[in-house]
């Protein structure tokens, strides 16, 4: 894998370095989104998602410009998600919460954030979008179905269920929204782990090595599974190398130094967030600014264990959950014990 200077180990430590930032401001949260990548931040009441989905996103309005709440004692849990819908995900939402029935979306991507309880390290657990899961209330199924199901509330509760751990907060982003936000801040330069051509839209070719991706060609970037013999699981793994490059972005440009600085990064990402009740704007903007203090060389990204792929009894093509590997994750995550787990794991 090419980059600018230094061997694989210095490479690998700066990506170390910038993905710990992850969840600097809310900038993050809007990129991840619908394709799978990015990086939510957290704050407000640590009484967790309840009611329904803010249709509208954190408010600009209400972004604090001179002063913000210290972050709650204890780790955090921030499920961020992507929708794959054609069209406004917050309206499919809006729409699903006003009359029921299912919406046509499901989750492109899901990963959970952790961060530890002194606030200086963050984890981030990819879940493969094809994973057989109970889903509350409905029973097995791929656990992309829950957004279409019971939108980003019933994503979080399937999650919750499965790790066996509270869900602080959620977000969503979709399509557009993740393109409009990458262009917004010029793009991102990612380190490109497999060189590949996308097999739709441009059909952009990335090669090894930095790549500097603008909305269209980022969302082409962490979309992609087709060019790949293992699919989905380089998906992934793209998408976690787009949130290092999003975050280094984010550090270099000093986005949350200031409580102003803070506000001004959750101005640029509430347009397109979905988020839960306790994710407002000034609660975006503390969670931003009060994670500066994290460690720049110690955050993990990492999938959560599988067991390969398999065919559900219905003939869809799944993949297999590794139950005792995500029971020692859950493990990890409830006693807030992720950094020695990823040390076991070769992960660190």
């Amino acid at each position: 894998m090419a980059g600018p200077g230094g061997g694989a180990g210095a490479r690998r430590a700066r990506r170390r370095a910038v993905g710990s930032r992850v969840l600097l401001a809310a900038v993050a949260v809007a990129l991840l989104a619908a394709v799978g990548i990015a990086v939510f931040v957290l704050s407000g009441p640590r009484g967790g998602p309840s009611g329904s989905p803010s249709n509208g996103g954190p408010s600009p309005s209400g972004t604090p410009s001179a002063s913000l709440a210290d972050l709650p004692p204890g780790p955090l849990n921030i499920l961020v998600m992507g929708s794959d819908i054609r069209g406004n995900a917050r309206d499919a939402v809006a729409s699903q919460e006003s009359g029921g029935g299912v919406s046509d979306q499901r989750a492109d991507m899901i990963m959970l954030l952790h961060v530890q309880a002194d606030h200086r390290r963050v984890f981030g657990i990819s879940i493969m979008r094809d994973s057989w899961v109970t889903i509350p209330g409905h029973g097995p199924s791929k656990i992309n179905a829950s957004l279409s199901w019971g939108g980003p509330p019933l994503v979080a509760e399937t999650v919750s269920s499965l790790l066996s751990v509270r869900i602080d907060h959620y977000a969503m982003l979709d399509f557009e929204g993740f393109k409009a936000i990458t262009d917004a801040l010029g793009g991102v330069d990612v380190d490109v782990p497999v060189p590949f051509t996308a097999t739709f839209d441009t059909h952009h070719t990335f090669s090894p090595g930095i790549n500097h991706l603008d909305g269209q060609a980022a969302l082409e970037f962490v979309r992609e599974r087709y060019a790949f013999p293992d699919g989905d699981y380089q998906r992934v793994r793209d998408q976690q190398a787009f949130i290092r490059g999003l975050i280094a972005q984010l550090v270099t440009t000093g986005r949350v130094g200031s409580p102003a600085e803070a506000a001004a990064a959750v101005g640029l990402a509430s347009p397109y967030v979905t988020a839960d009740p306790g994710l407002d704007a000034a609660g975006l903007a503390a969670l931003g600014y009060g994670l500066r203090g994290l460690d720049p060389a110690s955050s993990t990204f990492f999938t959560l264990p599988t067991a390969g792929t398999g065919l559900s009894d219905d003939g869809q093509s799944i993949v297999v959950p590794d139950y005792p590997g995500i029971a020692a994750v859950a493990e990890a995550l409830g006693s807030d014990t992720l950094a020695q787990y990823a040390a076991a794991h070769g992960l660190s």
